[in-house]
């Protein structure tokens, strides 16, 4: 997760990393719940890191060959989806227990919800950091330059939990008035 808040500095950067992160998960899901059951218990983790590399390397040189532009600024951070434990728990947790057709709309589900974080994340920061959104000036100025940095994404994602945190005390102060 770290390269990817680090990169997401506009949206453009969050959505071809979660892009390539979500094609990553499905065609990873998938080979796994194909091969699940020719996967010897012991290796079973080493072979899901091979599988999420390959594919990895798969989106790379394509992205390579058919992106250069998008690929120039992003190309060390593609690669470093190999180690996002989010893909391995999901290759773990579902797709080696369930069916293809199962495996396949979790791992969509999840690839979603990943790039939707990344452009939210990378949203806020382009707004914040340079005052435009998907290169175009919104602001007329350059707020806060804190957002461009690196670290600045994980600022961003710890408002996000805070945010998401006080909905969830609201929902459940109003269920409780209700109930």
């Amino acid at each position: 997760m770290c390269p990817a808040v680090g990169i997401s500095t506009t949206v453009m950067n969050g959505l071809m990393l979660g892009a390539a992160v979500l094609l990553v998960q499905v065609f990873s899901s998938v080979t796994i719940a194909l091969f699940k059951n020719h996967i010897h218990p012991r290796i079973r983790i080493p072979s899901y890191t091979l599988t999420i590399a390959t594919w990895v390397t798969v989106i790379d040189l394509a992205m390579a060959a058919y992106l250069p532009g998008a690929y120039a600024k992003m190309g060390i951070f593609i690669k470093l989806i190999v180690a996002f434990a989010i893909i391995t728990m999901r290759l773990e947790m579902f797709a080696c227990k369930e069916r293809v057709g199962d495996s396949f709309w979790d791992a969509v589900g999840m690839g979603l919800g990943f790039m939707v974080g990344m452009v939210v994340i990378g949203f806020v920061r382009e707004l914040l950091g340079s005052g435009a959104v998907l290169g175009h000036d919104v602001l007329g100025f350059k707020p806060l330059l804190f957002f461009i940095l690196p670290s600045a994404g994980f600022f961003v994602v710890g408002l996000m939990m805070a945010f998401f945190n006080w909905v969830e005390v609201v929902y459940k102060r109003k269920k409780r008035t209700q109930a």
